[in-house]
Formats: C-alpha cells, structure tokens, sequence
C-alpha cells in the first residue's frame, strides 16, 4: 500500500509515543482507522487508564526521520508489501522497521543461525561453512550481528544475510564489527527496531532476537551455554511455529551445554548444512522439532475492536503474568472488549505485555 506523507508521519509518531508497544499500536489503528485518529484518541483513552496523557512531539519525530534519511536508510512498515512475511506472522511483530539494503532477500527462505559470543574457535569456523553451504543454496542468513557464532556466520553467507541490530540502524554494535555492519548494509540487509540514535541496552537484545526468530522458518543454535540469548531465540522460535534445530557437542564442554540441553528438549539434532536444507525446503509451518509447543493467541476478528466497549478486567490482574484468554474466560466478556481494557491499562503505562499473550499489572 502507498501511504501518505501525512499518515506515514503519524504512524512513527503513535509508535514513538508512551506505553505503545507493537500489539498496542496494531489495535489502536483497528479500533480508529487512522495513526492521526489514534494519536487524539490516546489522551482520553489514558484517563479511562486512570493516567493523564501526552504523545511523543511532533518535532522529535521529525528529527528521527532526518537521522533515518542520514544514515541512507527507509522506513518499513507493517502493511507494505514488502515487509518480511514470515515476520509479519508472529503477533509481536515491529510495526515499523528501519532498513539499510536489499529487503528482497527477507523474502527469500530464511535460516536463522545464533551461538555463543565467547564461542570456540571450531565452532566459529562450523558457524562460517554452514553460512555459506547455506547461502549457495539459496537462503538467507539471518543473525544478530554479536561476536563469535553471529558474526562467523554473516561472514560466511554474504551477500545472502541479514543482521538485526538491537540499535539504531546508524549505532554500530559491538565496534568492532562496525566493518562487517557496513558491509550487511551495502551488501545484504540491515535491519534495526529502535530509533536511530539508540544505543544499545540490556532489554532490546529479546527485542532483537524475536525478529531474528520472526525473519526465518527456522533457528539453528551452534554453540550456546545455559540461560543465554540464543536460546531465547530459539524458544521465541518455537512459540512462533518455526524449526528449532542445534548442533551436538561434547558434554564436557561448557559451552556445548545449550545445544545438548535443546536437543533433549527436542530440539532437531543437525550435524551438516544438509540436514538444515532439508528440514526448511518447502517448509510449511508444521516444525519436526518437539522443543516447545507454539503459544496460543486468542484471536477476534479485526473489526469487533472499532465497536467495543471496554470491559471491567483490572480486578483480576494483577503483578503475575497471566494469559490473555484467560481474562476472557474468567471476566465472561467479549475478546474485543477485554482488549479494549487492556489496551487502555497499557496506555496509561499500568499494564505490561509478557511473551505468548500474557499481560499483568506494572510493578
């Protein structure tokens, strides 16, 4: 779709604004059509919140928009028809992206692959060879441009990848692959959520790696230690529907732990570039891998939300996650009108929204 100058603005600004979040932002154009719509909208639905309200100025967003052009990058956003496909299926997707490169090869087949930062050398070498056996057969290698296993395999399948920076699309992170960023960029496809300007903090990297996951049909793990960020991606993976997969070590290696512990899990055992090729090729959403069952998101046709009347939910919430349909089922009111509540909650900065649909009260 083409969008105007008038609403592309307002779309940045409703995004950029407090407490908005991407299924917030999505409900807010359900419910009144337009950005320009929802952004006078979103004071008197903050005071229904029990909070007073104030949407980001117009000036900041017209500065960002002046970075984004600086930096040689565009805007992406959710209803374009060359957002990335796969990505536009999980429910948390970025509404808006900013972009450096080709975004035709987001389109293509993509393989996610994540490891460890302090990774071994003979896994940094495998992460390399799997990157390019996978590229020469046509697909796209999706990582988030970190040391060790991230790096190696963009390294091995350019031009064929994509890097997704927990950033800025203009904050080269870690500097020492500011190189290798510059080469995604001209060569391949750099993608970032956050504004331009942002450095990188501590709660983007999820962020960042639900779009890694989001971007592919499936996420391969080649070396990762217990509790890390790659296998929050692939359990992000998992919930999205997508393959999970992982490369055996030695029990005796520490850094092996990860991936033994995912393929007990269920985790698809992979040993080649061919045992990737053939799980993806013609992947149709129905994963082999047993990791972790998809979560289930309520759903309710896109139009009930412009009618409904919110729903009195904010007794039964409180600081400990609890599923969305789950108020549904308790509250015995409509979908629509829950979301509602909810979203009003979320604007006046008293609700949170956790991963598989699940809201609570903030701390």
């Amino acid at each position: 779709m083409t969008l105007s100058q008038v609403e592309a603005f307002a779309r940045i600004r409703l995004l950029r604004s407090p407490n908005i979040g991407p299924v917030s932002y999505r409900q807010l154009l359900r419910r009144f059509g337009t950005a320009e719509a929802a952004i006078e909208a979103l004071p008197n639905l903050a005071r229904r919140g029990g909070r007073a309200y104030s949407a980001a100025p117009a000036e900041r967003i017209a500065e960002e928009i002046s970075q984004v052009r600086r930096a040689r990058a565009k805007y992406l956003f959710h209803d374009q028809p060359d957002y990335p496909p796969l990505l536009a299926e999980i429910e948390s997707a970025p509404p808006i992206l900013t972009v450096r490169g080709s975004v035709a090869l987001a389109a293509r087949p993509c393989v996610a692959m994540v490891g460890a930062r302090n990774a071994s050398a003979a896994a940094v070498k495998l992460a390399r060879e799997f990157g390019g056996a996978l590229a020469e057969a046509g697909f796209t290698v999706v990582s988030g441009l970190a040391r060790g296993i991230d790096g190696a395999a963009h390294d091995g399948s350019l031009p064929a990848t994509i890097g997704v920076i927990a950033s800025g699309i203009d904050i080269a992170y870690p500097p020492q692959h500011r190189a290798l960023q510059d080469r995604i960029a001209e060569e391949g496809l750099l993608v970032a959520e956050q504004p331009p300007g942002t450095e990188p903090r501590g709660s983007h990297f999820p962020s960042r790696n639900r779009i890694i996951a989001g971007l592919a049909s499936g996420t391969l793990v080649v070396e990762a230690a217990p509790k890390s960020g790659s296998l929050i991606t692939a359990r992000l993976a998992a919930e999205a529907g997508r393959e999970v997969m992982a490369i055996p070590g030695s029990p005796l290696e520490g850094r092996a732990t990860g991936c033994n512990q995912l393929i007990r899990d269920g985790a698809v055992l992979v040993q080649a570039p061919d045992d990737v090729i053939e799980l993806l090729s013609g992947f149709d959403g129905k994963p082999r891998s047993t990791f972790r069952e998809a979560a289930q998101a309520y759903v309710f046709e896109t139009d009930e939300l412009a009618d409904a009347e919110p729903a009195d939910v904010a007794g039964l919430l409180t600081t400990a996650p609890v599923p969305v349909d789950e108020l549904i089922r308790q509250s015995g009111e409509p979908p629509a009108s829950v979301q509602l509540a909810l979203l009003e909650l979320e604007i006046a900065g008293r609700l949170v929204r956790h991963a598989g649909g699940r809201v609570s009260l903030a701390a």
